[in-house]
């Protein structure tokens, strides 16, 4: 049976994400570690589901993220390391074409995701470690990456706000 993005959103009780896309926390770390001058979780995970309009726009994270395909249409992942070189992931089952079933993102790498196929979502884990903190979370806008990092104008158009939501 075909399930659809929505399916999933209702069944799993994922909520809108500020990156874009949908998100459900699934586990916390008991254990906590001193990091960036506070203490953190061990580690969090959550579900993420990016359905077929949406990204998730381009973000930083001050821990690494690896990332774990469950279902739908593979996902292109977005990252300018921080040597300001642009490279893709693509996050699904497929081998054969370049994908992988996860994938890690390094710390303080800016990064965002899209769907590779138009009209279909992609339904994927996400595991950060030390665990995700709003504090380490930083969105950004064009403006602010089109002035570092012009070269990447195509992907930074597509992948940042304009300004960012409220």
């Amino acid at each position: 049976m075909e399930r659809d993005a929505s399916y999933y959103i209702n069944h799993l009780g994922l909520e809108p994400h500020p990156e874009g896309g949908y998100f459900k926390s699934t586990h916390t770390s008991q254990e906590s570690i001193d990091a960036f001058g506070t203490t953190r979780k061990l580690f969090t995970s959550i579900y993420f589901l990016l359905g077929e309009n949406d990204v998730s726009h381009f973000h930083r994270l001050k821990s690494d993220e690896l990332w774990y395909f469950h279902g739908g249409s593979p996902l292109i992942i977005h990252v300018i390391d921080e040597k300001g070189e642009y490279y893709e992931h693509k996050l699904g089952l497929n081998i054969e074409k370049g994908e992988s079933p996860q994938v890690i993102v390094p710390k303080n790498s800016i990064f965002g995701s899209s769907v590779v196929h138009n009209g279909a979502f992609s339904l994927v884990g996400c595991m950060v470690s030390p665990g995700f903190d709003f504090d380490d979370f930083e969105l950004f806008t064009q403006s602010e990456l089109l002035e570092k990092y012009p070269e990447h104008k195509q992907v930074i158009t597509k992948m940042a706000y304009e300004i960012l939501p409220e």
